[in-house]
């Protein structure tokens, strides 16, 4: 089966050729071109907001010094997981990506269970990513709100999640549409996101008034401890701040059926989206820390509620904060469709295997879209359950921001270390490292690994019940859901999921691909699919 238009583009050919050696039959329309696959990843990054979301991490856990330094010692460990996930997604891009990687390098005797929970978590990382991203928008129209009634409006938990709900399902209409329109629009976003950028580190300078300018040695040395941890571990608590910012980079992973020439694009994609906004960000955060003055307690404490927003008014005034803020906003908006995209898409190949509840349902291509639009109402609803956190407590929402993190890490460990702790036959594609995979897969894990356990960590050392980092609770919870249904008597997927499962039988019958349960050749090739790929 070749996709609409193969035959004016030879390259989808030779991706259709990839991905049946994968076991799967092509069923999107590939649509975007290596720059449109770099945009996904760089507008789901989406860096200026993305930094405003989670100024409040950086501030009282280092301040400057934390903002500038953390972000370059993070970027640098960022890096190293991306390169060892680029050199994975070049060997066998397809849209299922982590999981079918840990089931192709893993031992038979574990790689059901090993691929089915790093299917889990990524799927969970998607959704919780999608409401972290959301949640934030919604916190960034609240301010606009109070800039522009001279910080007189003030927010409620209900006003912002209604406002968050609204962008939910706005994205879903959205990312429900064809192919091509979400493939032209990445442009857009990689525009936008690169004048913002260039904004904030030229003019915000220029127009920040004398009273509010740092001298060097504060703006690259100063060291504010707010929260109370000791010096050294609030440092390391402040890098939450770059490794959410800087996230989402298997993105283009799971676009991977949708991309032209996917064996280089999209490991190129992950490389150049890390490069891109490491050196953008760290840009972003020098002058954001020569610029914003050293009261950081009121830039934190402020009635606007974000203090990327509050520096802004400090500089620009109300009217330059309030046109410049919209435009945060609309990045921010951008991010979130970019990120349900993403979701759906991942969504969709682990219903196609069958790891999902109701994968019969989910694993649907609307005749009309050519999209998954099922799997995107389904990522758009658990994203709007995820919200209902903000009526708990604060410290339970802002726990989304660590879970998407924390989540994303386990789907990523799994199967960077699968490929060098069992024995197998990887070969890898035009994207490798050589002699330099090993150490840098070593490095990416323990970073991983470390930084996991770091923020299970509350934000204060004296905390209560309600002040407590629910990062584990809720993480924990989903885990041990997904682990429950995989040996659940009878009913369980250790029963019946095999991995990844081929669809290539069905489509030479003309079966379509009306649910993940008529799907055929179950297990049939797909653990040595990965030692096959050719270009």
């Amino acid at each position: 089966m070749t996709s609409p238009g193969s035959d004016l583009h030879p390259e989808h050919t030779s991706d259709e050729a990839v991905l049946a050696r994968l076991g799967y039959k092509q069923e999107f329309q590939r649509e975007f071109t290596p720059l449109e696959v770099f945009g996904v990843a760089f507008s789901i990054v989406g860096l200026l907001p993305s930094i405003a979301s989670v100024l409040f991490n950086a501030m009282p856990n280092g301040g400057p010094l934390a903002m500038v330094w953390g972000w370059l010692v993070a970027s640098a460990f960022i890096m190293c997981i991306g390169l060892a996930m680029a050199e994975l997604a070049s060997a066998a891009p397809t849209s299922g990506g982590l999981y079918y990687w840990t089931y192709s390098l893993a031992s038979p005797r574990c790689r059901n269970f090993l691929s089915w929970i790093v299917g889990y978590a990524n799927t969970i990382m998607s959704i919780a990513g999608l409401a972290s991203v959301d949640w934030a928008c919604a916190i960034q129209i609240t301010a606009a709100v109070s800039i522009a009634s001279s910080q007189v409006y003030v927010t409620t938990n209900g006003h912002i999640y209604g406002i968050f709900a609204a962008l939910v399902l706005s994205h879903a209409v959205l990312v429900s549409l064809g192919t091509q329109i979400l493939a032209r629009l990445q442009r857009l976003y990689i525009l936008l996101n690169v004048c913002l950028c260039f904004i904030v580190i030229i003019a915000l300078p220029i127009a920040t008034p004398s009273e509010f300018r740092n001298s060097a040695s504060y703006a690259f040395g100063d060291f504010t401890n707010l929260n109370g941890w000791p010096s050294v571990f609030a440092f390391v608590l402040s890098l939450l701040a770059p490794l959410w910012t800087i996230g989402g980079y298997d993105s283009s992973v799971h676009i991977s059926e949708e991309a032209s020439n996917a064996t280089s694009a999209i490991p190129w994609a992950i490389i150049g989206s890390i490069a891109v906004s490491a050196a953008l960000g760290w840009g972003i955060n020098v002058s954001l820390t020569f610029c914003m003055g050293t009261d950081l307690e009121g830039i934190l404490n402020s009635p606007i509620g974000q203090p990327m927003a509050q520096i802004f008014y400090n500089s620009f005034g109300q009217k330059g904060a309030l046109a410049l803020w919209s435009l945060v906003i609309v990045a921010q908006y951008m991010m979130g469709s970019s990120g349900l995209l993403v979701g759906s898409r991942q969504t969709f190949a682990f219903a196609r295997d069958g790891g999902l509840p109701f994968s019969r349902y989910l694993y649907r291509i609307n005749s009309y879209t050519r999209t998954p639009v099922n799997t995107v109402w389904f990522d758009a609803l658990l994203a709007l359950m995820i919200g209902l956190l903000a009526f708990a407590s604060t410290q339970a929402i802002d726990a989304m921001f660590t879970l998407s993190v924390t989540s994303s890490y386990i789907s990523y460990i799994i199967p960077i270390l699968t490929r060098f702790a069992f024995k197998n036959d990887f070969k890898p594609g035009p994207f490798n490292l050589g002699k330099f995979s090993f150490p840098v897969a070593a490095i990416a894990v323990s970073w991983m690994v470390f930084m996991n356990m770091v923020f299970f960590f509350p934000a204060t050392p004296q905390t209560t019940v309600k002040e407590m980092n629910y990062t584990v609770v809720v993480l924990g919870g989903f885990m041990s859901l997904a682990v429950f249904w995989y040996y659940c008597p009878v009913y369980g997927g250790v029963h019946w999921f095999n991995g990844p499962v081929s669809n290539l039988a069905s489509a030479k019958k003309g079966q379509g691909n009306e649910s993940a349960s008529e799907k055929t050749g179950k297990g049939q090739g797909v653990d040595v699919l990965i030692e096959d790929v050719r270009v």
